[in-house]
C-alpha cells in the first residue's frame, strides 16, 4: 500500500492524497461527505487480494488532501478523478498493462454524484460503476446564490474553527457520525490516530461544510448531464436497508430502487446495513464492484 500526494494537471492545484495498492484492472473507490480513505480499508483489502488496482483518495478538504479553493461541483470532481488517474499513471496508456484499461469507480452517499458524472464525462475511461448507497435526488433545481451559499459556508466554518471546535470535538462527532451510520450502532474501526490526525483540523470541517453548501446544486447538475451524456458502462445500485429502522428504511430503499431502474441498472440490497455500507458489509461492497466490472469486460 502506497500513500502519495499528487496535484492532477489541468485542475485547480489542490495537492490530492491518494492511497494505490494492489495490481490488476484499475478500482476507484470515493467516499462520501467528511469521509476519508480509511473508511474503504475493509473494502479495499478485498479488492487488491482479488487482484485489483485498487486507488483511494481524499477530495479536497477531506483526509490528508489541501483544502478546497473553489466550490465543488459534480463535473469537476469527475474531472479531478480523471486527473488524478493521469497523475497515477493508470487508466490510460502507461502504466502496467494490466491497469491502462478503463476503470471501476464506486462512489458512495454524496460521491455518487462524481462518479456517475466520470461515467458519463468520460466514457471510454469507464469498465463500470457502482453507487453504494448513493446520494438521491429526484428533483433537483439549481438555486439562486450559490456563490452567496458557499461564502456564508466559509464564514461558518471560520467561526467554527476559530472557536477550536474541531479539536475540541472533531474526533467525537466523527465517532458519533459513524455510529449513527451503522447497524446496531457499530463503533468506528477506524484508528484513533487517524481519525484525531484528520478530524482536528479545520481543514475536513471547512471542506465538510463547503460540499454541503453545494450539494444541491451538484444534484441538479448530475440531472443535467443525464440528459446529454448516456451511460455506456454497466451500473449496479448497491442500497443499504436496515429493517429495524422501520419505513424509513423501506422508503430509502425504494428510492434506490428507482434510481437503479432510472439508470438502467443492477439493484441490489445489502441488508442489514446501514448507510455506511462499506463498514457494515465490505463483502458484499467488493462482490458488487467486481461482478459489475466483469460485467463491463465482457460487453467490452
Amino acid at each position: 500500500m502506497t500513500g502519495l500526494f499528487v496535484r492532477p494537471a489541468g485542475g485547480d492545484g489542490v495537492a490530492l492524497h491518494a492511497v494505490v495498492e494492489g495490481s490488476g484492472p484499475v478500482v476507484v473507490l470515493s467516499a462520501g461527505l467528511a469521509m476519508a480513505w480509511f473508511d474503504w480499508d475493509p473494502v479495499a483489502r478485498l479488492l487488491a487480494a482479488a487482484g485489483r488496482t485498487v486507488v483511494r483518495f481524499d477530495r479536497p478538504g477531506h483526509g490528508l488532501s489541501a483544502p478546497p479553493v473553489a466550490p465543488p461541483t459534480a463535473a469537476g470532481e469527475a474531472h479531478r478523478i480523471a486527473g488524478l488517474l493521469d497523475a497515477l499513471g493508470l487508466g490510460g496508456g502507461v502504466g502496467p498493462p494490466r491497469s491502462r484499461g478503463p476503470v471501476t469507480v464506486v462512489g458512495h452517499s454524496l460521491a455518487g454524484f462524481h462518479a456517475e458524472a466520470f461515467a458519463r464525462l468520460h466514457p471510454t475511461r469507464t469498465a463500470a460503476l457502482v453507487l453504494v448507497d448513493s446520494s438521491v435526488e429526484e428533483a433537483a433545481r439549481t438555486v439562486a446564490g450559490a456563490s452567496l451559499r458557499a461564502g456564508a459556508a466559509r464564514l461558518f466554518g471560520r467561526a467554527v474553527c476559530a472557536a477550536g471546535l474541531p479539536a475540541a470535538l472533531g474526533p467525537a462527532v466523527r465517532r458519533a457520525a459513524v455510529r449513527a451510520g451503522r447497524t446496531g450502532g457499530a463503533g468506528d474501526p477506524a484508528a484513533r490516530d487517524l481519525v484525531r490526525r484528520c478530524y482536528r483540523t479545520t481543514r475536513v470541517w471547512r471542506g465538510a461544510l463547503l460540499e454541503n453548501a453545494r450539494y444541491q446544486d451538484a444534484a441538479a447538475e448530475l440531472l443535467a448531464l443525464r440528459a446529454t451524456h448516456p451511460l455506456t458502462a454497466p451500473v449496479t445500485v448497491l442500497a443499504a436497508y436496515d429493517p429495524a429502522a422501520g419505513r424509513t428504511a423501506l422508503r430509502w430503499r425504494d428510492r434506490q430502487a428507482k434510481l437503479a431502474e432510472r439508470l438502467g441498472a443492477r439493484f441490489e440490497v445489502a441488508e442489514p446495513a446501514g448507510h455506511l455500507v462499506m463498514l457494515d458489509r465490505p463483502r458484499q461492497v467488493a462482490r458488487a464492484v467486481l461482478e459489475t466490472q466483469c460485467a463491463g469486460q465482457r460487453r467490452a
